[in-house]
């Protein structure tokens, strides 16, 4: 046990991050990688598909978003097969073993298309890979300690995504890469970063392999009824607490994703070099690192749903403020709140969830978290790159009004957990 938690659950922390460092690593060096000239592109630029003009940069932003996407929708597929087998461990190896064969994938591929089929591949193992592993930290908790793992393992997911795109942007300018054995020869900066991402992945799967093991429970569980419920069963509320709470998640994550596609629109607005909006852009995942494992370990004690609620009414105005603010220091503060805001809804969101998910479902009902919050972050990019150009403020007076739904559903439709856990003072909360 290392500060409370179970050696399983950190081991499965450690493998997200090296995980999660790889994947980062390819949002930076993918858009490179195909703008260089290394892949073939000059035949499909220019020409219409379902009547848009083909360009670079959408062909990019298709390699980019089809990861996303096709993990997000697969991941209730293999969360619901994990649940009816009974195995977890053997498809997050199976996932992570498909990230590095796919991984190593770019340094032979040279056409567009087999750059597309090896995203893809990526994204099916992603989608092997997370929900199976949350499920098994879900498993591995008591009530007690499920908030607590949760952040522990959110924090290092985060700090992988954030360290990634730093260093490679790094390793690729540094390259080419001169050897002087095995008869010397020459590495790309390119292939240098993909073999990062290799390396990433092959990590994990040792880390996997030698320290973490199925629970008893997971296997005697296994079975053939699983189910999703839109509608509570019992009647208590008009939506089900698991679906809820996804949706919930779905509002967070497209807040979090509006603001990178906007780069030189706010670097313009605030008159600020390039710099400065990478630190803000950063300002989100540096709180949610450091407020994540407190928060999560404070839900434990106090109860899931008041973090939830007080998150909401944070994440509305400190979203809302990203769109009126004029200066750096503002944008940079509202960004810091905006990241406090999520630390407080991801960890108990997913700690709530757990603590519903029927024994031998936790695959099926926790997938549904952690896909929305994929699509989110997917549909967050195009959302923002639309509504700019109905004014600055409009996108993030679209995320603040998700942020308002995702409030609304947490206070009427789900319930807290622990028992006895204190409650926030509800009465200046918007009701239906």
């Amino acid at each position: 046990m290392v500060l409370g938690t179970d050696r399983r659950v950190l081991v499965l922390a450690l493998a997200r991050m090296a995980d999660a460092i790889a994947n980062s690593f390819l949002i930076i060096v993918l858009p490179l990688y195909v703008a260089s000239g290394a892949v073939s592109i000059e035949a499909l630029v220019g020409t219409r598909v379902l009547g848009l003009v083909v360009t670079e940069e959408l062909l990019i932003g298709v390699v980019l978003s089809l990861f996303g996407f096709l993990n997000s929708l697969s991941q209730p597929l293999t969360g619901r097969l994990s649940d009816r087998t009974g195995r977890r461990r053997v498809y997050i190896l199976f996932g992570l073993g498909l990230l590095a064969v796919a991984s190593a994938g770019y340094l032979v591929v040279e056409s567009y298309y087999a750059v597309v089929l090896v995203r893809a591949l990526q994204g099916i193992g992603a989608a092997f890979t997370i929900p199976c592993t949350i499920a098994l930290v879900n498993e591995l908790a008591t009530t007690e300690s499920r908030g607590g793992n949760f952040g522990l393992f959110n924090t290092f997911r985060l700090l992988g995504f954030g360290f990634g795109p730093i260093v490679a942007g790094t390793v690729v300018a540094a390259g080419p890469y001169e050897f002087a054995v095995a008869g010397g020869g020459t590495l790309s900066g390119f292939d240098a970063a993909f073999l990062v991402a290799v390396f990433g992945a092959v990590v994990s799967f040792g880390l996997v392999t030698l320290f973490v093991s199925d629970t008893e429970g997971t296997t005697a569980s296994a079975g053939d009824d699983i189910s999703l419920a839109v509608r509570d069963p019992d009647g208590t509320h008009l939506l089900d607490p698991v679906f809820t709470l996804a949706v919930a998640t779905l509002c967070m994550a497209i807040g979090i994703a509006l603001f990178a596609t906007l780069q030189e629109t706010i670097n313009t607005r605030l008159d600020q070099p390039p710099f400065l909006f990478g630190a803000q852009f950063a300002a989100v995942v540096l709180a949610n690192v450091v407020f994540q494992i407190p928060v999560g370990r404070a839900s434990d004690r106090f109860g899931r749903r008041p973090f939830l609620v007080v998150g909401f009414a944070l994440l509305v105005p400190s979203v809302l403020a990203q769109g009126i603010v004029t200066t750096t220091g503002g944008m940079l503060v509202a960004r810091i709140l905006h990241g406090v805001a999520v630390a407080m809804v991801f960890a108990p969101g997913l700690a709530l969830a757990g603590d519903l998910a029927t024994e031998g479902q936790s695959g099926t009902q926790l997938s549904l978290l952690t896909m929305a919050f994929g699509l989110g972050t997917a549909l967050g990019p195009l959302a923002s790159g639309y509504l700019v150009r109905f004014g600055f403020v409009v996108p993030f007076a679209f995320g603040a009004g998700l942020g308002v739904l995702g409030l609304l559903l947490v206070v009427t439709q789900v319930e807290e957990t622990l028992p006895g856990a204190a409650e926030p003072d509800e009465s200046a909360v918007p009701q239906d």
